[in-house]
């Protein structure tokens, strides 16, 4: 006996709303792209909502760019993307967007060199380069090169702290037997609004990378950092407006060597996406790759990111759990969250093993819950249906 099937998501970038997860979610359009993968989202002033990544065939190979596509305000379906960069022989990826005093959309990715034989990763030749746009990201401004030194990356945006600077988390890839392994954090900061920068680096870094700066109150941050072990999140803080930084201590919060997305809410909380995994014997110094980027989760701070007593799972892949069989989930990785001028939350992943770049739209209650409550009491003997 056949059946109908139940409707899913398909990448046309309509709005859908999930009733039993109390959210609205949207596959994006793909452009025709096979992999989809590192997606950014940005509001613009008039509330258009604008998501960036980088498409092509394979992660490193000379064809990824850079694509952006739009959500007008109210709109009921996200745009075809546009292509944003394209230069034949780099691999352009980790795409952030930030809204420059210019009143243009500055794109900032990596460009590093086509991957060549024998090297399975060219990070180490990665420079900085932006891409503005003066029409909300319809089209695009030739590259500059932000900055040239090479093995620098980047992930997340430009913030701009409560007294005015601008700090921009960088890690640093160099070429080593040990791979990834090595790579400290560094911290551009700004005082004239990008017109100049100086290095900062965050001691005892080495494999600590991805830094998502949360500031916590004027002039103290909080730094929250993928593991290239694969063993937890980290964090370390700045009391000086992110002049010097602590060495990175583990948070509660597991990683599996794969990116993190932080920032403050409205509220006060810090908000973390993370795959809530990782790998089951991590090596100090060494660089694992746990095919293990599912599910995927929002966890809430009211600490500062020291504890975090509010979790939900917001994507959870085909279902799989156990010890033995996790690794049968494709895969949901590097989520990106953003709190829009009007609080509410949104959280944009490649899904799908990098086939697209699906979207989420949620309340920060949908994180807490109705209840809060460490063991709550249901006795279906007592008559009671609640």
């Amino acid at each position: 006996m056949s059946y109908p099937k139940l409707p899913g998501l398909a990448p046309d970038g309509v709005i859908y709303a999930n009733e039993r997860m109390g959210t609205l979610e949207a596959l994006l359009p793909t452009g025709g792209y096979p992999t989809a993968h590192a997606p950014a989202l940005l509001e613009l002033p008039d509330g258009t909502l604008l998501c960036c990544w980088f498409a092509g065939t394979y992660e490193g190979s000379a064809d990824i760019h850079i694509v952006c596509s739009s959500l007008p305000k109210g709109g009921a379906a996200w745009t075809p993307p546009v292509d944003v960069s394209g230069d034949p022989s780099r691999s352009e990826q980790n795409p952030s967007l930030f809204y420059g005093p210019d009143q243009a959309v500055w794109a900032i990715y990596t460009a590093q060199l086509d991957r060549q034989p024998g090297k399975d990763n060219m990070q180490y030749t990665s420079v900085v380069r932006c891409q503005k746009s003066y029409d909300g990201g319809r089209t695009w401004q030739p590259y500059s090169t932000l900055f040239p030194e090479e093995g620098t990356f980047c992930r997340q945006p430009i913030q701009v702290l409560s007294n005015g600077r601008w700090i921009f988390a960088n890690w640093l890839c160099t070429d080593s037997a040990e791979g990834l392994s090595g790579d400290p954090t560094a911290f551009r900061l700004s005082d004239d609004q990008g017109q100049s920068w100086r290095m900062v680096m965050m001691p005892d870094s080495s494999g600590r990378v991805h830094a998502n700066v949360v500031e916590l109150e004027n002039g103290r941050l909080a730094a929250f950092m993928r593991s290239r072990e694969a063993d937890f999140i980290y964090r370390s803080e700045s009391l000086d407006w992110g002049g010097s930084w602590t060495p990175p201590v583990p948070t509660p919060l597991p990683n599996n060597n794969s990116s993190i997305s932080a920032l403050r809410l409205q509220s006060g909380r810090v908000a973390v996406a993370y795959n809530p995994t990782c790998t089951p014997d991590p090596q100090p110094g060494k660089a694992a790759w746990p095919g293990l980027r599912c599910p995927v989760a929002v966890a809430l701070s009211e600490d500062g990111g020291q504890t975090f007593p509010l979790i939900r799972y917001l994507e959870l892949g085909e279902g799989y759990m156990g010890e033995e069989n996790r690794t049968n989930n494709r895969q949901y990785e590097y989520p990106f969250l953003m709190q829009s001028a009007d609080g509410m939350l949104h959280l944009a992943y490649a899904a799908y093993t990098r086939a697209g770049v699906k979207y989420l739209r949620f309340s920060e209650q949908d994180v807490t819950g109705a209840k809060r409550e460490r063991v709550g009491l249901y006795n279906p003997t007592s008559a009671q249906s609640r």
